[in-house]
């Protein structure tokens, strides 16, 4: 994968090209970039033996002559972060679209962008299937695409908004997110080099081919690393961190890798998570349960259901089996809370994300007349 001429102009300004690992950045030449980048010093004048090796490769077309030139606008140090109308933001999508990977724009806080009217929440209806509505921007990441028209239209019924890839299998990428402020590091003898973005908060996003099969939310005995996959998405270069007021920025000009097998190893979910989505263990029904003849078995079928659920059919699946769990509730053959979590790991197992599992679980319940208050977090 590479980037654009415009992620040069709008990210790589502020970062030499380098090895993320072989090479890292100290703090004292980032804060030095940063003031001579406030100065507007010309990019040329920064890096003055990689500009036209960067233009060349990244701008063949002559779209950004300008990228030898100077750097780009000067980040709102107060009032709400806007994104240029034209230009930056919508050529990074379109570029991104063409490498396959399946973008939509977030509001300005890193949120999705509210359903229309027409589009119900998840718990509200869930037989409204978010992958298949044809809504430009409702449902967050089920709103992604590679369509240039699409794309087009949605960034001008979004101004302001960041832009975003939808990560998992319809991308066929993972992406580790590393952030510094609860503990995260690069960790070079697990991650080998691989397309790297700078975040705007001061982290990191490594992309990596999607390996098949389940993968957990963080990445086990590592505190502040989160797996962006199935169910998931991340802010894309050149949005601007609505916090920090700093742009998201592509470091280096690597290909998408492999995960090896170490760091693999440490994406999977664990033994016990693993088992909570299959037939085997799980929750163990507190009685036998009025009119069920065997609470067991009926649990490890609604949980296998949601595992074995096709692509696009996996949170209605979930909303159902959360249905006939709240029944196995009502009727005493399980407690809530275990109910909940046995529901709660399968979904996540299935790729769900946290909003829409927790979704589907509380629109189950509440169906038949369960009462949620207390369970979930």
């Amino acid at each position: 994968m590479t980037g654009t001429a415009l992620d040069a102009a709008h990210g790589i300004a502020a970062v030499r090209i380098h090895d993320l690992f072989a090479c890292p950045m100290t703090a004292g030449s980032d804060a030095e970039l940063r003031r001579r980048l406030a100065r507007r010093a010309p990019l040329a004048r920064l890096y003055p033996a990689e500009v036209p090796a960067l233009t060349a490769r990244r701008a063949p077309s002559g779209r950004l002559q300008a990228i030898a030139d100077g750097v780009p606008p000067p980040h709102p140090l107060k009032g709400s972060v806007r994104m240029p109308e034209t230009g930056p933001l919508l050529a990074a999508a379109l570029a991104l679209a063409a490498e396959g990977l399946p973008v939509f724009l977030l509001g300005r806080t890193k949120r999705p962008v509210a359903n229309c009217p027409a589009c119900p929440k998840a718990d509200a209806d869930p037989s409204h299937d978010p992958e298949t509505c044809t809504c430009l921007s409702c449902h967050g990441f089920y709103a992604a695409t590679t369509d240039p028209d699409r794309l087009r239209a949605m960034h001008a019924a979004v101004p302001g908004g960041l832009l975003a890839i939808r990560t998992g299998r319809p991308a066929r990428i993972v992406v580790v997110d590393i952030d510094p402020r609860n503990g995260g590091r690069p960790l070079p003898e697990l991650m080998p080099p691989t397309r790297c973005a700078r975040t705007g908060s001061g982290g990191w996003h490594l992309y990596y081919r999607h390996p098949g099969g389940a993968l957990a939310a963080k990445l086990h005995g590592h505190p502040g690393i989160d797996l962006k996959a199935d169910g998931g998405y991340v802010v894309a270069p050149p949005s601007i961190h609505p916090g920090t007021r700093q742009p998201y920025r592509w470091v280096g000009d690597r290909p998408v890798v492999e995960m090896p097998p170490p760091l693999l190893a440490a994406c999977r979910p664990t033994a016990t998570a693993a088992t909570a989505a299959t037939p085997a263990p799980g929750p163990t029904p507190t009685t036998s349960g009025r009119g069920i003849s065997s609470p067991a078995a009926l649990l490890a079928a609604h949980l296998e259901a949601v595992a074995r659920a096709p692509e696009g059919r996996r949170r209605n699946t979930l909303y159902g089996a959360a249905r006939g769990v709240a029944r196995m509730v009502a009727a005493g053959a399980l407690t809530a809370t275990d109910a909940h979590a046995a529901l709660y790991t399968a979904g996540r197992a299935a790729g769900q994300n946290d909003r829409d599992v927790n979704a589907a679980i509380t629109g189950g319940f509440r169906a038949e007349s369960v009462a949620t208050e207390g369970i979930a977090a």
